[in-house]
């Protein structure tokens, strides 16, 4: 059992980087050196939230930027899932 909470703490530390979080959401924004190349982005994130079912909300602004936040709307706060995808996101 402690395995699986060392686990759980290093997945949440490694997933933080960058990002910003409250105890409702975490969010982070990327910067791309274009338009396309942050349509891209999101289209790769489409991927990743429909693997886990589980849907951040996207903000692309500045044409070359795009905030992502995660939030598990069911709970009303963060939750593991929420750090798994923003993991698996920090990976595209």
């Amino acid at each position: 059992m402690a395995n699986n909470s060392l686990e759980s703490i290093v997945i949440k530390k490694k997933a933080m980087e960058d990002w910003k979080e409250t105890q409702q959401e975490i969010t982070k924004t990327y910067s791309f050196k274009g338009f396309v190349e942050a349509i891209d982005f999101v289209n790769k994130v489409k991927d990743v939230a429909e693997k886990h079912q589980h849907h951040p909300d996207i903000y692309i602004h500045s044409y070359n930027k795009v905030k992502i936040t995660l939030t598990t709307h069911s709970e009303g706060r963060v939750t593991e899932k929420d750090y798994k995808v923003a993991d698996e996101i920090d990976k595209l």
